[in-house]
């Protein structure tokens, strides 16, 4: 097993939504030690969020597994162009698409854009997600609860609207979870409300779309090591990120691609409906 950094970390804090290559230290997302097999062979994907953290991870390990890839995201444009570099040098295309996907239109444009450059779409990852935290109800404005609510779950309806008629049988649709889902912070009020929300939802889609042979499934992370952690928490919570589950440090993450890449794959035909925990040990029940 990789002798992966453990807490404490420096103090560090960034503006949101954060940058990849200032953090110390600097995630793993596979970029040296993530090997291909071709599970992914000729298969054309969506991932929002897919410029850093878990979604550059997912977008560089299904490259190497053969897969088309566009990566919607902010604005960070130097850690969107990183993760382009290596998918592009994995030998298969990318797309990126920067905008705010809590617009709607901007979601099914997206969609078509990628529809228009790749002529279809066998994965969807629905993964970006905006986070704040709070001490108290009364901080909470109505403007960000708006939009973290548009960013993490109405933009998962409108995007996985537009897809479904460009998808086939076979096709796998992937959304982010939390661990904050079924285990919610008080500082997380908002964003985890969010999250039981992506849960019920994929939960529901599975079953509507099982006639049509489309899967949809659910990833709940504990605490990774993203731009999301020094740009939205405080500094004592980002010097102990992860001592608080049983292996006592944060994911990275490359430490959750393999479970995009298996429930993306054939090889997980009979999977959906499911939330696949991934929290370093802290179970979920």
């Amino acid at each position: 097993m990789p002798d992966y950094p453990r807490p404490p970390f420096p103090d560090q804090s960034q503006p949101m939504p954060g940058r990849t290559d200032v953090m110390k230290p600097v995630p793993d997302h596979g970029e040296t030690s993530y090997k291909g097999h071709g599970r992914l062979a000729g298969k054309r994907a969506l991932i929002t969020g897919g410029d850093s953290g878990i979604g550059r991870a997912v977008a560089i390990a299904f490259a190497r597994e053969g897969a088309d890839v566009a990566i919607s995201y902010l604005d960070e444009h130097e850690d969107a162009q990183d993760t382009a570099r290596h998918v592009e040098e994995a030998g298969r295309r990318v797309l990126l698409l920067p905008g705010d996907i809590s617009q709607p239109q901007h979601c099914r444009d997206i969609v078509q854009k990628t529809v228009d450059a790749f002529g279809g779409i066998e994965i969807l990852v629905n993964n970006a997600a905006h986070q704040s935290t709070v001490q108290t109800i009364e901080e909470l404005t109505d403007e960000e609860v708006e939009l973290t609510f548009k960013t993490n779950i109405i933009a998962m309806f409108t995007i996985t609207k537009a897809a479904l008629p460009h998808m086939k049988s076979g096709a796998s649709i992937i959304n982010t979870a939390s661990v904050n889902a079924d285990n919610p912070s008080p500082q997380l009020l908002h964003y985890a409300a969010t999250k039981g929300a992506i849960e019920n939802f994929t939960a529901s889609l599975s079953q509507m779309l099982a006639e049509k042979g489309i899967r949809a499934n659910s990833v709940a992370p504990g605490p990774i090591w993203t731009p999301l952690i020094p740009s939205t928490m405080p500094a004592e919570k980002v010097k102990n990120f992860g001592q608080q589950v049983p292996m006592k440090r944060p994911g990275q993450p490359v430490e959750l691609a393999p479970v995009y890449v298996m429930l993306a794959s054939d090889e997980a035909s009979y999977v959906s409906g499911t939330m696949v925990a991934v929290t370093g040990g802290k179970p979920i029940i």
